[in-house]
């Protein structure tokens, strides 16, 4: 059994309703999330109402949660565990009504001792959820409550917009928690670790020394069971504005004056604020052969499943240094990474061909994988004769320390903030809003699709787009092997 840090989870029991309960991300992360974290006693007591448009019963509902326990998750379930579990597991048809979801409720509050909070859990998209919202707000379950929204938070401004208002009429800020699970990751987290627990890095963590950034995150993934979702989103309304950018804020943001949710949102709509709109001349779009041909796609789809785009940050640090995001479906390697390149020297001493220069150069990278890995490459001299230079890295990876199995998943963290009510991981509806704003240009004037083979690394025209850098992915080199004797 996982030993618990104090402090890690919440004080009080709590009631959790599961919104689109029977959902393709509930059965995959969100139930057995929710499974481990009660396992493991990181919450002192939950019970759990299922509510979907599914006409199930509560044993219905049980047997549903058993399977999908059994096909996702990552961790063996445990029969008396199980059986624990089960208990507090209920389930309410949406079309009940809020009185059915009330008594629901009541009933689950008071099988605890003390007091309880409850967190309402949208496991949908956010304007589906807002009938849900509602209900909510008719079965008096405001108070005491937190709410978690999924993505995508609005497709542009004004929708983005609109939504934080209905929202804002059931719920206050501080009780809406957008979640976006990447921020989740141990290695987005180890990012602030990184930067400011260091004194080496800091100082070198800007347009002086650092020459470009990329976050890349190629998918090898099709559309599966969404191109409904798809067909309407787009790989930048689900990626890059939920994610990438959520990203690129954690890496871009100055000190927060402290390690807590209210100075780091701000340092991070800081860095926002300070970003250029998104020109259409800095983006490629591209959609991969055989889109059209999917089920449920328009033949003449304009909806990108691949982007790459170039922006700015306006600000002192960052002045000058572009930042390159790229993402799609179906290419060739499934990574996701940040890579940092630093300025090369002024001038070189080393002889023509020993070596210096050919390789591109330093980089520092952070993988974003659960199991996170960080790389800092560098030039050094080949043993032997002479002075010839061979580029090389050292390597952290999660692994060697011997903690990999304490590592929480994403969306299990996430919970658990949601629940202690802390917002340093989720974003702000200031942070959402700018970030549709400086997407403006883009959305109304998009630049054609581009074909690219399922399988490649998108079309030709994002070497133009990064030129004269290169992207780092594919990797030259491949991450090191930590079990691997002699790695």
């Amino acid at each position: 059994m996982q030993k618990v840090p104090p402090g890690v989870g919440p004080r009080h029991p709590q009631v959790v309703v599961l919104v689109g309960a029977t959902g393709d991300l509930s059965r995959r992360k969100l139930l057995p999330g929710l499974f481990h974290l009660a396992a493991a006693g990181f919450i002192p007591g939950c019970r759990i109402i299922g509510v979907s448009l599914d006409e199930l019963d509560r044993d219905g509902f049980r047997d549903f949660v058993r399977k999908a326990l059994d096909e996702f998750s990552t961790r063996k379930v445990a029969d008396d565990a199980w059986h624990t579990f089960a208990q507090n597991l209920d389930y309410v048809p949406l079309a009940a009504g809020a009185a059915a979801l009330r008594a629901a409720v009541d009933q689950a509050e008071q099988s605890f001792s003390g007091e309880s909070r409850r967190l309402h859990y949208m496991s949908v998209p956010p304007n589906a959820a807002l009938s849900a919202v509602r209900v909510l707000g008719d079965a008096g379950l405001v108070e005491r409550s937190r709410i978690i929204m999924e993505k995508p938070f609005g497709t542009d401004l004004a929708s983005a917009v609109s939504l934080n208002a209905r929202l804002h009429e059931v719920f206050d800020e501080e009780q809406i928690f957008r979640i976006d699970h990447f921020l989740g990751k141990e290695a987005a987290q180890n990012i602030l670790a990184f930067r400011f627990a260091n004194g080496l890095f800091e100082p070198i963590w800007n347009r002086n020394f650092i020459d470009h950034v990329q976050i890349d995150v190629p998918e090898t993934l099709a559309l599966g069971k969404r191109a409904a979702f798809y067909e309407a989103t787009g790989a930048f309304r689900d990626m890059v504005v939920t994610h990438l950018f959520q990203i690129l804020g954690f890496m871009a943001m100055e000190p927060p004056t402290a390690l807590e949710p209210a100075p780091i949102s701000e340092e991070k709509n800081k860095v926002f604020r300070s970003m250029l709109a998104i020109r259409p001349s800095d983006v490629v779009r591209g959609q991969y052969t055989g889109y059209r041909s999917e089920p449920g796609i328009a033949p003449e789809s304009d909806t990108e499943t691949f982007i790459a785009l170039k922006c700015s940050i306006d600000n002192w640090r960052w002045a000058g240094v572009p930042f390159f995001l790229r993402t799609g479906k179906r290419m060739a390697e499934g990574q996701r990474i940040i890579s940092i390149a630093f300025r090369e020297p002024p001038k070189s001493m080393f002889p023509a061909g020993s070596g210096v220069g050919a390789q591109g150069p330093d980089h520092l990278t952070f993988d974003l994988a659960d199991a996170s890995k960080m790389s800092l490459s560098f030039y050094g001299k080949r043993p032997g004769p002479g002075m010839r230079l061979d580029k090389l890295s050292l390597q952290f990876a999660m692994h060697d320390t011997g903690l990999i199995g304490d590592v929480l998943e994403a969306y299990e963290r996430l919970i658990l903030d949601a629940m202690r009510g802390d917002h340093t991981l989720f974003t702000t509806a200031e942070g959402i809003e700018r970030l549709w704003e400086v997407s403006t240009p883009l959305l109304e004037a998009p630049p054609a699709v581009r074909p690219y083979a399922p399988g490649s690394w998108g079309p030709n025209a994002i070497h133009q787009l990064v030129a004269p850098h290169a992207w780092r992915l594919p990797f030259e080199r491949v991450w090191r092997d930590p079990n691997r004797v002699g790695s």
